[in-house]
């Protein structure tokens, strides 16, 4: 039987990047930290201008961006939100994202969202409907897309197949790529007994051109996807597995977004999953932060201090 082959195989492999938080903004104005690459929420920069953006604009001197979304809503049955396209592809442009991502499930309902990452039935109608928003999206947008597995607390009753054909055939019919969220893989392993290493084998290997890595909170009964570090050896072990069967190196990300900690202490979590590429013998070859004349420039024109998200959403609504 012929292995399957993708377009998203050939996307750059950046290494182990983290998340771009407010938390580190001072930080990562001069750090010489190894940080390979950085992934955005672009809701977090859309409409804002003054020193998150000027902070954006740095950061892109100096290290590839990605953008991670939370808000498309790609299942959603309200259309798609043309103005939320318009600002997005300003972001992607921007920053001269390679490609972007979001989930594959909705996040709003009659226009109302929800701030939540709710999912999708696996139905023959929910992959016909995903795959129509796609190809629509595919054509406002002109970069490579890849739809995450989300974590999930409750499984939708009248599903037609397994989470693993749902994103084989939604996956294959749009001609997107895979955003490997393996944390999530975990917590929907224990939180919904099955077997996590099964699991991976069943899914589109050939399409994932990211991966993320992330801590939860284990709360006996229920595992939650909280973003809050450091990474358990178990989702460690699933990591090097996983990389093992794709026997390629994957851009892969640490999502640390509660009581997020020092800039090293997450850069160090990143250097782990480089370590395991690295003895796996699939590890990119790293990059050092390099602080040009113009980053300087940069760097010393963000000077103002961190303002709250409240101040910032008064000043971009001009209030």
């Amino acid at each position: 039987m012929k292995t399957p082959t993708s377009d998203f195989q050939s996307l750059p492999a950046l290494g182990a990047g983290i998340g771009l938080r407010k938390e580190h903004f001072q930080a990562l104005k001069t750090t010489e930290l190894p940080v390979q690459w950085l992934e955005i929420v672009p809701e977090n920069f859309m409409n804002f201008g003054g020193y998150p953006e000027a902070l954006l604009d740095l950061c892109a001197s100096r290290w590839p961006i990605i953008s991670h979304g939370v808000n498309l809503s790609i299942g959603s049955l309200d259309p798609l939100n043309e103005e939320y396209l318009d600002r997005l592809k300003t972001i992607l442009d921007r920053t001269r994202a390679a490609w972007y991502s979001d989930h594959l499930c909705f996040t709003s309902v009659g226009g109302e969202y929800f701030h939540d990452l709710l999912p999708l039935p696996f139905t023959h109608e929910a992959v016909e409907h995903v795959v129509t928003r796609v190809k629509q999206l595919k054509k406002r947008i002109h970069r490579p897309f890849l739809l995450e597995n989300p974590s999930y607390y409750v499984q939708v009753p009248g599903a037609q197949m397994s989470e693993a054909e749902f994103f084989n055939k939604v996956l294959d019919q749009a001609d997107c790529g895979m955003l490997l969220d393996v944390n999530n893989v975990y917590v929907n392993s224990r939180n919904h007994g099955f077997d996590a290493r099964e699991f991976i084998l069943q899914l589109p290997l050939h399409r994932v051109a990211q991966i993320h890595m992330a801590g939860h909170k284990d709360c006996g009964d229920v595992i939650i996807d909280t973003h809050e570090g450091p990474i358990i050896d178990p989702v460690w072990e699933l990591y090097r597995f996983t990389m093992g069967v794709i026997g390629r190196s994957v851009s892969t990300l640490i999502e640390w977004d509660t009581h997020v900690p020092s800039l090293k202490k997450v850069v160090d979590e990143a250097l782990h999953a480089q370590a395991i590429m690295a003895r796996l013998g699939l590890a990119a070859p790293p990059s050092t932060p390099h602080v040009s004349p113009m980053n300087k420039v940069l760097a010393a024109a963000v000077t103002a201090p961190i303002r709250s998200p409240l101040a910032e959403r008064r000043e971009a609504a001009g209030v």
